[in-house]
């Protein structure tokens, strides 16, 4: 019997250990994943601009009248974009020829599919036009699809070239103005809208996400105001550009996504420029309300032979809308932080100053009425006594005066000096 049992045994053992290596080995069975690990980027990093040529460095002194000042009015970062978009223009610039780039279909296909994934939107890519920058397209749509004298209508405050192009191509400015509550929130006053929408106005232009009051309009206030555009025959452009920096939790609505009837007046302006800081760049994108008015402004463009991205502008482009956004998520918990900050430090240090709470953009509208100060005496004071250039409410037209707006999108030290320059002026003044 022991000889059995000592026989018996090794076979049940042999037999136990081949039947775990199956199991463990059986093809059918789904290994577990190791859980990729995320990077985290640093916002915290400060950069120096003055070594890289940068206009909100080299201008200061054309609009304040020095360079000694700490930058804080052009809307760009003073973080380096994603990784993923230095590494393409890298690879790009290491194949060392720089000749004329065609722009593949994969390029417009990568901007619809990130506007899918982010707002819900699927934009149509036979609609889609390459531009150099929001502005200069929304100057040709204008001198375009108008004539002179004819009226423009704009909701103010708001970024101010918006009046520039309306002003310089000889058209006829009409602002309606946007009404801010006692807790400093803005809406529409849809009222005085519609009266001076019904009174042959033919372009709207809308600021969607807005800068500066960084308001992330609703579906409902979009479709009040498109529905107005649609009874009285006002096309509309929609600038865009800010759309991929919500900020805490909020999303945005493409106008052009709320109905069809808005969709058929509505031509849409976006760029990775701002989500991705590559304005230098200068990669634009105009979805048109028809291909017809798409197709003529392709002919002008062509015209005037600047119809191609450049070869970095392409690849940063599609690596942004591909690759980059896990960056841009971190980015966006870093500007909502620094917005808090701003806050924050203003309740505790600066009581004077009341700055808003942004739903979208890295720019924070502050009110700096309590200080006095007419808006020249305000730039003064900023610049001299504080050594901080911010960008001045009265640029933004009606209802700016006596504001500031100070672009956060940058490290949180950076803030926090400018801010206790600002608090030293301030109680020394």
């Amino acid at each position: 019997m022991n000889r059995l049992f000592f026989a018996v045994v090794p076979f049940f053992a042999v037999g136990t250990l081949i039947a775990t290596l199956f199991i463990i080995r059986d093809p059918g069975a789904q290994p577990e994943r190791k859980k990729e690990s995320i990077i985290q980027y640093d916002f915290d990093a400060v950069v120096d601009r003055s070594q890289n040529y940068a206009a909100k460095v080299e201008e200061a002194i054309l609009h304040y009248g020095t360079n000694d000042v700490i930058p804080l009015w052009i809307a760009d970062m003073d973080f380096k974009t994603a990784p993923c978009i230095v590494d393409a223009i890298k690879a790009r610039a290491n194949q060392g020829i720089f000749g004329y780039t065609w722009r593949t279909p994969k390029y417009f296909e990568a901007i619809a599919a990130w506007q899918q994934k982010r707002n819900g939107w699927l934009p149509d890519t036979e609609h889609m036009a390459f531009a150099p920058g929001v502005v200069p397209g929304m100057r040709m749509m204008l001198t375009m699809f108008t004539q002179p004298a004819d009226k423009i209508l704009i909701q103010q405050p708001v970024y101010h070239p918006f009046a520039d192009v309306v002003n310089n191509t000889g058209r006829q400015l009409v602002v309606s103005p946007l009404k801010r509550d006692e807790d400093g929130r803005y809406t529409m006053d849809l009222g005085d809208f519609a009266k001076k929408a019904a009174d042959g106005v033919k372009y709207f232009i809308l600021c969607n996400p807005h800068n500066p009051v960084g308001r992330v309009w609703t579906r409902e206030e979009l479709k009040a105001v498109g529905d107005i555009c649609v009874k009285h025959g006002v096309r509309i452009i929609s600038d865009e550009i800010h759309s991929d920096l919500m900020l805490d939790g909020h999303k945005h609505i493409p106008m052009a996504s709320v109905s069809p009837e808005i969709a058929a007046i509505t031509t849409t302006c976006i760029a990775p420029s701002k989500a991705f800081n590559l304005a230098g760049l200068q990669s634009s994108t105009i979805v048109y309300d028809t291909v017809e008015h798409k197709d003529a402004y392709v002919a002008e463009l062509k015209r005037m032979d600047i119809a191609r991205n450049n070869c970095f502008s392409l690849v940063a482009t599609m690596a942004a809308y591909e690759q980059g956004e896990e960056w841009l998520d971190q980015l966006l918990v870093y500007l909502s932080g620094n917005m808090r900050f701003i806050r924050e430090f203003c309740a505790e240090h600066l009581p004077e100053l009341k700055p808003n709470a942004p739903e979208a953009t890295y720019l924070c509208w502050i009110d700096a009425r309590a200080l006095g100060m007419d808006d020249a005496a305000l730039k003064k004071f900023c610049v001299e006594k504080a050594g901080v250039a911010f960008g001045e409410g009265s640029e933004f037209g009606l209802g700016g005066s006596g504001f500031l707006r100070l672009n956060a999108a940058c490290p949180r030290s950076v803030i926090q000096k400018a801010l206790t320059q600002l608090e030293a002026a301030v109680y020394n003044y």
